[in-house]
């Protein structure tokens, strides 16, 4: 819809071409593409998978076990796209919960709440954060400096609210070590897909152009001839960089005809210049239109904010945690909920809520503050 709406734009000559074309943010889309094509690697070596699984089979209690599937899911988002780590991860955690005889649904539960809050952590983490990331020319160190620690207290706050929901079925007596079925990895590509990802995070970290460096070790690890390409780019999210493409026209064509503006008018009352006030209208919009769009609808409005930068923050940590309240408020929701069903294991949409609202309302009032004890 993103595209056939972006098409309508040009035919209906609210944006001629060469405008469209020129809306298309390229940094963003090089840095969302370099780190699908990192993700891709690490998933065909077979190292998040081993990673998950070896810190799974060591817990010896299902509320241990809950825990490291929280650390586990909101360490490796900080890191990478959560989308991806939830495709990776869902299967992985119902086969873990199978082996121990336990209900999966309180994991899976904890995987998709913890993938978001883990997200927020950096400009990695999501793909409303990359977005923010190369409109607003926030460093990835400073990102993660002022948002790291509401991650952080977070995750915490997550597995504490799904230990409190489920303390019944995760009271059980002490599980005994499961057999548990080898994860097949590649080595060689392993330690490559390593040493590559440590780079481009020390590069991240030092300052550099993160669109250049994610694309710098996307490259280094296509010059392979242990992985054919066209495996590579199976594993490539092109739904969602078509979305991005689609969006950034239609914010363009909307902005040609002031609709930004107007926008602008019509959230001004609820108090947008406010982290509090901004965090709440971002919220409402995440679980309307989803939180790429939400973000996407205020790219223009935050500039014309008296502090854009502190904005720019608010809109991060509120439209990423946001997306717990429900369902349909996070494509990483959505992919942990199908990914269970194929699987024989059904999460309504009450069932998610049970959760997702505390986790929600709990995490955004702490980064609330945080920001506002932070950043004034």
């Amino acid at each position: 819809m993103a595209v056939v709406g972006a098409v309508l734009m040009v035919l209906t000559g609210a944006i001629d071409l060469d405008a469209a074309a020129a809306a298309v943010d390229a940094r963003t889309l090089i840095l969302l593409f370099g780190m699908m094509i990192i993700v891709a690697h690490l998933r065909l070596a077979g190292g998040l998978a081993a990673v998950t699984r070896i810190a799974a089979t060591r817990a010896r209690h299902p509320a241990a076990l809950l825990l490291l599937v929280v650390a586990a899911a909101g360490i490796l988002s900080a890191l990478f796209v959560n989308d991806t780590i939830c495709l990776v991860l869902t299967p992985l955690v119902i086969d873990v919960a199978a082996e121990r005889r336990l209900s999966p649904v309180p994991y899976l539960l904890g995987l998709a709440t913890a993938s978001n809050i883990g997200s927020a952590a950096t400009i990695t983490g999501n793909p409303q954060n990359i977005l923010i990331g190369s409109l607003s020319g926030l460093g990835f160190a400073r990102f993660t400096a002022v948002l790291g620690p509401v991650s952080l207290v977070g995750l915490a706050v997550d597995a504490g609210v799904i230990w409190l929901l489920f303390r019944r079925e995760l009271a059980t007596v002490r599980l005994s070590a499961a057999a548990t079925r080898p994860v097949r990895m590649h080595r060689a590509l392993l330690w490559k897909t390593v040493i590559v990802t440590a780079a481009v995070l020390a590069g991240f970290l030092a300052g550099y152009d993160t669109a250049v460096v994610s694309a710098t070790g996307a490259a280094a690890l296509l010059l392979t001839r242990r992985v054919r390409p066209r495996k590579v780019y199976q594993a490539i999210d092109w739904d969602l960089l078509m979305l991005f493409v689609g969006l950034f026209v239609l914010v363009k064509g909307g902005e040609r005809e002031g609709l930004d503006a107007r926008v602008f008018e019509w959230l001004a009352p609820l108090g947008v210049a406010t982290v509090a006030g901004l965090s709440a209208t971002a919220t409402v919009l995440a679980n309307t239109i989803s939180n790429v769009p939400a973000v996407m609808l205020f790219a223009k409005i935050v500039p014309r904010l008296p502090d854009p930068h502190t904005a720019w923050l608010t809109l991060a940590m509120s439209s990423t945690l946001a997306g717990n309240l429900t369902v349909v408020g996070s494509i990483a929701n959505l992919i942990v909920i199908e990914g269970a069903k194929r699987r024989g294991v059904r999460i309504g949409f009450v069932d998610y809520a049970r959760v997702g609202v505390p986790v929600t309302v709990l995490t955004l009032a702490l980064g609330v503050l945080w920001l506002w004890l932070r950043l004034y």
